[in-house]
């Protein structure tokens, strides 16, 4: 859900109302829009410049597990959990403007803060420009390079097992996208287009597929959802595989 005043503040402009639009479609992207900094009073880490918070940000996701699961998790499930929700949410928050509009907003340092307490995100709008499928991946990728790399002690997994995380997480954030606005055909599509095989660092293609009448695909990575509630392993889960 997005906290906005009745008005979006001047200097948001049009890109803040996207940014409402994409909110309303998207019950599980959970991010504030701010002006300046966000609020005082509440443990916000720049998202970009995760490094010297990660042990923070983990336990906060710790926490978090077990008040809804009831269990204490091991860190690197923790920091795995974490990690899909941090790369969902950020890459949401980039490709959601673009597949909406079909521009890419601009994400400079210090744009973008998670809160450790509780995982959400604020976001200080900038500027966009238009952008294809290759500019979108760019800005992606340039966005969650670093939080891979911060996260890759605590994760325990390779550089490419990571990447395919964030393969999955950009994917599955325009499939969802879709899915809350009714055009799930036309999101399917446009995943597909946007992540062909070779298109480096991420390790598509989507491979999306038709199975008992609707949409699906096998993740490439594993967001450890599993081992947290091992009842309702997600639908795209490779252990089903």
């Amino acid at each position: 859900m997005l906290d906005l005043p009745a008005r979006p503040a001047p200097t948001a402009g049009r890109l803040a109302l996207t940014y409402r639009q994409l909110a309303d479609a998207c019950p599980a992207l959970t991010f504030s829009l701010v002006d300046g900094a966000p609020a005082v009073g509440r443990d916000w880490i720049p998202a970009d410049r995760p490094t010297a918070a990660v042990e923070r940000l983990v336990e906060g996701e710790a926490a978090r597990i077990r008040d809804r699961h009831g269990l204490a998790p091991r860190p690197h499930v923790a920091a795995s959990r974490l990690l899909h929700h941090y790369l969902w949410s950020s890459s949401l928050l980039i490709s959601g403007v673009w597949y909406l509009e079909r521009r890419v907003p601009l994400l400079p340092a210090g744009h973008l803060w998670i809160d450790a307490a509780t995982g959400e995100f604020a976001l200080r709008p900038g500027e966009w420009v238009p952008g294809d499928g290759a500019a979108l991946r760019e800005a992606v990728a340039a966005r969650v390079g670093p939080v891979l790399a911060a996260f890759q002690p605590f994760v325990r997994r390779g550089p490419r097992a990571l990447w395919g995380m964030a393969t999955d997480d950009l994917l599955s954030g325009i499939w969802y996208l879709g899915r809350m606005l009714g055009e799930e055909d036309r999101a399917v599509a446009t995943a597909t287009a946007l992540l062909p095989a070779g298109a480096r660092p991420w390790t598509g293609p989507a491979n999306f597929r038709r199975e008992h009448g609707g949409w699906t695909r096998t993740r490439q990575g594993c967001c450890l959802y599993y081992a947290v509630d091992p009842a309702n392993p997600c639908a795209t889960c490779p252990r089903r595989a």
